[in-house]
């Protein structure tokens, strides 16, 4: 995947690099990529950068050139850096006011900004004068390294350590641990301080492992920090690697359809035990904690209160479909939908009466996603799909709009083309339980 798709940059973006541990190299590797994609790119600073980057830039020039000398390297090379002064071995750029200005009289499609510094440290506490984000910012990346993992927290490794300790109580001189890095992302006084509200942020955690435990920490880093509602996503890579993305952490929920009224069961199904001395719809839940979704939404009908009393303890969202009798899962899906937080990107949607899902699929699909294999990712076992669907957000709106008499069949019908099977090696996904002989096959 390439940064550009990953952050998804369009024209008439202007994006604000934020943060320590890859900023410049993130700069310049998504100006090449850019510029090889037909952008013309301006690039520039408003901190500064050192000054033998210049080299790694097709061409640079001074603010002050007239808009027409920009406008023909922009259409020479696609790719230019302007700059104000260059003393110390250090190039300044310019003045935020002016950035504006230079939107408004120069014709480029997309401005890419450094806007802090870190003294080339994986990981910064902010000043109080950082970073520098230009109004007019439509995309802010927080940076941060995982080259930090397990480095002291102190000042020779970590930039303004003594604000992080001071903020946390976190040890000087201790192992930084993955979950003190997502903390440090998330918090609006360390990794998003300043960042302007309404803004979308896609975070970037350079020097990703491409496996093992590492790749693991980095994913718990990602969901971690996606606790904000902030943060849009988290892109996972190492930008001078020969693959800078591996993978896009973004945030995904799900909503449990819950509100059947269990007919051919002859009693409540969703309340009988299961296992662990647990009812089926409380190891269902139990299973996507246990997976790490956040949020989960059970949309309730039949005998709601029992449902919702039971399920208190595990802080989940309920929300009640009264339409249940008539609108049969498809009310419950649109009520669960309209009921999900708005900075989500995708949601699962989890059948009520599936309790042998495995969080084994529940990784396996989130895994497809996070690597961009589309964003409606459907089971598939021996040619057979089956549940949960993994549901992108640009869909919600059209459920929203199916007919009454409609289902989430003819949604997936009228997009084959866009679905992304995850074949899976268990009959789990097709596994649901409608009659007393399903109850006593799947449970023994």
């Amino acid at each position: 995947m390439k940064l550009l798709d990953a952050f998804d940059i369009h024209p008439g973006d202007v994006v604000s690099i934020i943060g320590a541990g890859g900023k410049t190299s993130l700069l310049i590797g998504l100006g090449y990529e850019l510029a090889e994609s037909g952008f013309r790119v301006l690039a520039t600073t408003t901190i500064g950068i050192e000054q033998d980057q210049l080299s790694l830039v097709p061409q640079a020039l001074p603010v002050s050139a007239p808009p027409e000398a920009i406008s023909a390297a922009l259409n020479a090379d696609k790719f230019v850096f302007l700059y104000d002064t260059v003393r110390g071995g250090r190039v300044y750029g310019s003045d935020p006011s002016y950035i504006q200005r230079l939107l408004d009289v120069v014709d480029s499609d997309v401005l890419l900004i450094e806007a802090d510094t870190s003294n080339s440290l994986p990981v910064k506490a902010p000043y109080e004068h950082e970073p520098i984000i230009p109004i007019g910012t439509s995309l802010v990346i927080p940076v941060l390294s995982f080259g930090a993992y397990g480095q002291p927290l102190d000042e020779q490794h970590i930039y303004n350590a003594r604000a992080i300790i001071d903020r946390y109580g976190f040890p000087e001189g201790a192992p930084i641990k993955a979950a003190w890095l997502a903390q440090i992302l998330r918090d609006e006084t360390l990794g998003l301080r300043g960042v302007p509200d309404k803004i979308r942020v896609m975070a970037f955690l350079n020097q990703t492992p491409t496996r093992g435990y590492g790749r693991h920490r980095a994913r718990i880093i990602a969901q971690l920090a996606m606790r904000s509602n902030r943060i849009h996503g988290v892109v996972l890579g190492h930008v001078r690697g020969a693959e800078p993305v591996l993978e896009v952490q973004r945030p995904v929920g799900a909503v449990v359809l819950a509100a059947g009224m269990s007919t051919r069961m002859g009693q409540h199904k969703l309340l009988m035990p299961w296992a662990e001395g647990r009812t089926m719809i409380e190891h269902i839940v139990h299973q996507l904690i246990r997976a790490r979704i956040d949020p989960i939404t059970v949309v309730t009908g039949h005998n709601a209160r029992e449902v919702k009393n039971l399920l208190k303890p595990l802080d989940v969202d309920i929300v009640h479909n009264k339409a249940y009798k008539a609108g049969e899962m498809l009310s419950s899906l649109k009520t669960g939908l309209a009921a999900m937080p708005s900075h989500l990107a995708a949601s699962l949607i989890v059948l009520g009466d599936q309790p042998r899902i495995q969080q084994k699929t529940i990784y396996q699909l989130l895994t497809a996603y996070a690597r961009g294999q589309q964003d409606l990712l459907v089971p598939s076992y021996e040619m057979q799909r089956g549940h949960p669907i993994l549901l992108g957000r640009r869909y919600w709106g059209e459920v929203q709009n199916l007919a009454p008499d409609a289902s989430l069949r003819d949604l997936l019908n009228a997009h084959a083309d866009r679905i992304a099977y995850v074949n899976v090696d268990n009959d789990s996904v097709l596994r649901d339980v409608d009659t007393p002989q399903d109850y006593k096959d799947e449970r023994w």
